[in-house]
């Protein structure tokens, strides 16, 4: 493939440390630099503390301002042949002046995970019901998928969130290509990370995503008090960036609760502990916390929302527990807590979970499998632009609209600022 230019425009700065996202995007620009392509990252957001050094990696930062024309001389300027948005709300922000001053270049969106379909599970607990079709047609949804629609590929990070698309909201099979984390064959596992030298059990994630913060009031409210009576001398070590007051306050030692905060370096804690809880009730896309759990030989407790999309067929490295719309929180936390002090203390079956979860990662999330799928997309979309667009009428007919509306949205709000 010929050299290119790739410009990205994240929705934030990447902090591989702090979330799955950051870790995923990072991926996703490593491969790009591995082509020998040049690489520019641009984004509108402030700063992070966690934020990775993309300089040091060789590809140039930049930072943007929104709605303002400041863009469109930085893009003429960059003449990118590839532009990569991360999230749809970026495509949204800056597709219109890319499809304007950059017409012929390749538009890609990674999605992360199906933002809309994260709020539906989200609003759908809250009334302790399950998803119905209605919920499926949000706003959101409709924003979400019209970006998809937009953009001549997208990165979707999960089978279940590609069959959605596919099959319910019929996005052509040739937009979307199947993107999961792209994770280097496991090693063996580290002398002293054994069975018998892990103890207390761990639970990971940025407290800024919602289905992470459930996750931790739902440990703190009902399940950890049942495992602690069964457990009294186990600890559960909760680690995650940016933790608000609100969880910090949730610290308590003598009930072995301890929310430790940002962890600098998270492989090392989640090798240490014995058992990894993810209670999540809610969310998309698919888990780095499980990723990285397996990934240093640690077995997992979790629902069904936390297997979505990492499976793909083969058996589990934990203990799921399913939810159910008919079964109380506490029924449910109590079943989480059994599986959790089961596992805990059956040596046999903790080593068998343990040996799936390196399965599981070498046959579902090789990097180099991965990579030369999208690579192989890439190519055959820019080998044949006219073409491969031509195939898409409701993604044409949604940029001359999308194109209109937000270019005179946005000029309307530049001028109103520059008074």
């Amino acid at each position: 493939m010929s050299k290119q230019n790739v410009l990205v425009l994240g929705y934030v700065w990447p902090e591989p440390n702090s979330s799955a996202a950051g870790s995923h995007l990072l991926s996703q620009l490593t491969l790009f630099l591995k082509q020998g392509w040049k690489v520019t990252f641009a984004s509108p957001a402030i700063q992070g503390d966690h934020k990775v050094d993309l300089q040091q990696l060789g590809i140039k930062e930049v930072s943007i301002k929104i709605n303002c024309t400041s863009f469109d001389e930085f893009l003429q300027e960059l003449d990118p042949t590839i532009v990569l948005f991360d999230r749809f709300m970026l495509e949204e922000q800056f597709g219109w002046r890319i499809a304007k001053y950059c017409p012929n270049a390749l538009r890609i969106l990674d999605t992360e995970d199906l933002h809309s379909l994260r709020q539906a599970r989200h609003k759908a607990l809250k009334c302790g019901d399950s998803i119905k079709k209605p919920d499926l047609n949000t706003e959101l949804a409709k924003r979400e998928v019209a970006a998809i629609f937009r953009c001549d590929l997208s990165l979707i990070i999960s089978d279940y969130e590609l069959e959605l698309l596919l099959n319910y909201y019929k996005v052509p099979k040739h937009l979307l290509v199947h993107s999961p984390f792209m994770l280097e064959k496991p090693a063996a596992p580290k002398a002293g990370t054994e069975f018998e030298n892990r103890q207390h059990f761990i639970s990971i994630g940025n407290f800024r995503h919602e289905p992470n913060w459930d996750a931790v009031l739902w440990l703190k409210q009902e399940i950890w008090p049942l495992i602690r009576a069964q457990l009294p001398k186990v600890e559960l070590h909760i680690y995650g960036a940016y933790p608000p007051p609100k969880a910090t306050q949730l610290h308590n030692s003598k009930q072995g609760f301890l929310v430790k905060g940002w962890a600098q370096d998270s492989k090392q804690v989640m090798e240490q502990a014995r058992v990894c809880l993810a209670p999540l009730r809610f969310g998309a896309g698919i888990k780095g916390k499980l990723a990285e759990a397996m990934m240093c030989g640690t077995p997992n407790i979790t629902t069904q929302i936390g297997t979505e999309g990492m499976q793909m067929g083969l058996p589990w490295p934990g203990l799921i527990t399913q939810l159910d719309e008919l079964q109380d929180s506490a029924s449910t936390a109590e079943l989480i807590a059994e599986n959790a002090i089961k596992l805990y203390q059956d040596h046999t079956l903790w080593m068998h979970c343990q040996n799936l979860g390196y399965e599981l990662l070498s046959q579902n999330f090789d990097a180099t499998t991965i990579e030369n799928r999208i690579l192989e997309k890439i190519e055959q979309a820019t080998n044949n632009l006219d073409g491969h667009r031509s195939q898409n009428f409701i993604g044409q007919m949604l940029q001359h609209h999308h194109l209109k509306s937000t270019q005179y949205m946005a000029q309307w709000i530049e001028a109103k600022n520059r008074v």
